[in-house]
């Protein structure tokens, strides 16, 4: 893939008035009606179902994909499937190579009626589904109804798909405070709106609290109500009940609940709980919340775009820090002779390509006259060359960026691979079509793909599909 002779060709585009999703090698458009492989050379159609009505509309959609080694109890399990939300609460499992129903459970009884996100809690084993905030309408608010409420939470296993438990995150349990809340490998994380962070153990709660499983498909009397679980009407019940504050794990406090834990040894990453703080993160370990020596990292952008910062998801534990013209690739290492502590170093560098850009404050003309510019440039001017994507190819190893350059009314992209280990710059690839950079954008690379998708205004999508080409006659000239 990295040799000079191979090129990315534009094979594939298409516009669409509904939003596009990539997932594994498959396009979807239509709200999921329409599903496009891109493995072969050119983008071919696999299925194209029927317009779906407004209560059909897919609200989210995870890929499932068959675990290797597992007796399953149904053929259709050994092949990828999607599982997706609808509208009308319910939670279907498509065939992914026809887009034919294989499973489908209906979520809301007479609990909760908007459910509207899935996520993993454990990847490919563990699903939550979660219901959107609960508000009560303005009139019951001003008779003085109270709403305790605030989100409610389903737990499946899948493949088979089986339910584990429903519960409720309750003001009375978790405070008044609480936004938002998410599960993620085992950890409940509860978000507060001074900025407060809250994590408990997800699997203790779940055997703490479970007043009785169930099973879908079973026939149940729950608190007066007959029916069968994951069918209409009924749907699923509450069986989980948290009656008191579970034990606490961790908190901190953070600007904006960003909050991020990896490394090793443990660390986490925050932002000091002020606005003024914004761009600078603190680098601290779990275990006593010791600040890392060097754990204070500041780029100091002066941007419109923030800098941002994550735990490299290649499991190395080490963490990318990514600004407008420089992406730092740093790692955890013990203080010399202090085996107890921690210091971040920097592993690499990546810098942006400016070296055709003068920034001068001050300028001579011709006739001697000296010119002063009332402003300076921003770091992230479109008008030089800027990191907009920074992503990890787990299966070739690569770091992948994404730099934009403003030339007069066009923008123009390229996708650089990296060495993952030590930052060398191995392929860069321009991107044909120009690149706006207020609109919103989504890059992939799978393998020998690459692919744009394109948010523009009013609701107009892009996508634009790169194959691998090898000139393989070229190669094999000595």
């Amino acid at each position: 893939m990295c040799q000079e002779s191979t090129k990315f060709k534009n094979v594939w585009t298409t516009h669409s008035a509904s939003p596009i999703a990539y997932e594994r090698g498959r396009i979807y458009m239509d709200n999921y009606q329409c599903c496009i492989t891109s493995i072969a050379q050119q983008p071919r159609l696999i299925y194209q179902k029927s317009k779906c009505a407004k209560s059909e509309k897919i609200e989210d959609a995870l890929l499932l994909e068959c675990p290797l080694g597992e007796m399953l109890p149904s053929p259709s399990d050994y092949k990828a499937s999607l599982i997706v939300l609808t509208v009308q609460n319910w939670l279907l499992r498509l065939s992914a190579d026809s887009g034919e129903v294989l499973e489908k459970v209906y979520l809301a009884g007479s609990c909760c009626k908007f459910f509207r996100y899935l996520s993993w809690d454990t990847p490919q084993e563990v699903m939550i589904v979660k219901s959107a905030q609960n508000k009560l309408p303005a009139a019951a608010r001003q008779a003085g109804i109270q709403q305790t409420v605030l989100f409610y939470l389903a737990v499946f296993q899948v493949l088979p798909l089986s339910f584990i438990g429903m519960l409720e995150i309750n003001k009375k349990i978790f405070g008044n405070s609480v936004t938002d809340v998410a599960v993620s490998n085992g950890i409940l994380i509860v978000m507060y709106s001074m900025g407060l962070v809250r994590l408990y153990n997800f699997k203790a709660i779940l055997e703490q609290f479970m007043e009785q499983p169930f099973d879908l498909g079973q026939e149940f009397n729950w608190n007066g109500q007959v029916g069968v679980v994951g069918k209409f009407p009924f749907g699923l019940p509450c069986n989980i009940k948290i009656t008191d504050t579970p034990p606490l794990l961790f908190e901190a406090s953070s600007l904006e609940n960003a909050f991020q834990i990896g490394g090793y040894p443990w660390h986490y990453i925050i932002t000091p709980n002020k606005k003024k703080h914004k761009g600078v993160f603190h680098i601290c370990s779990l275990k006593d919340n010791a600040l890392a020596k060097n754990g204070i990292q500041d780029m100091k952008c002066c941007s419109l775009e923030p800098d941002w910062i994550y735990f490299h998801p290649d499991m190395s534990g080490r963490i990318i820090h990514v600004g407008p013209n420089l992406i730092k690739v740093l790692k955890l290492k013990e203080v010399k002779n202090h085996a107890d502590q921690m210091e971040i170093a920097e592993d690499f560098t990546i810098v942006a390509n400016r070296e055709n850009c003068v920034n001068n404050n001050v300028t001579v003309t011709a006739s001697g006259r000296v010119v002063k510019k009332r402003f300076t440039l921003l770091d992230d001017d479109p008008e030089q060359e800027t990191f907009k994507i920074v992503d990890y190819e787990d299966e070739l190893d690569l770091l992948s960026t994404v730099a934009v350059t403003q030339i007069g009314a066009d923008g123009r992209a390229h996708l650089d691979f990296h060495c993952n280990e030590h930052g060398i710059l191995l392929k860069s690839i321009p991107l044909k079509e120009s690149w706006d950079v207020t609109y919103s954008h989504e890059v992939y690379f799978d393998k020998d793909l690459v692919l744009h998708i394109e948010q523009k205004p009013n609701r107009r999508f892009s996508c634009y599909v790169y194959q691998m080409v090898c000139d393989t006659a070229r190669d094999d000239d000595p």
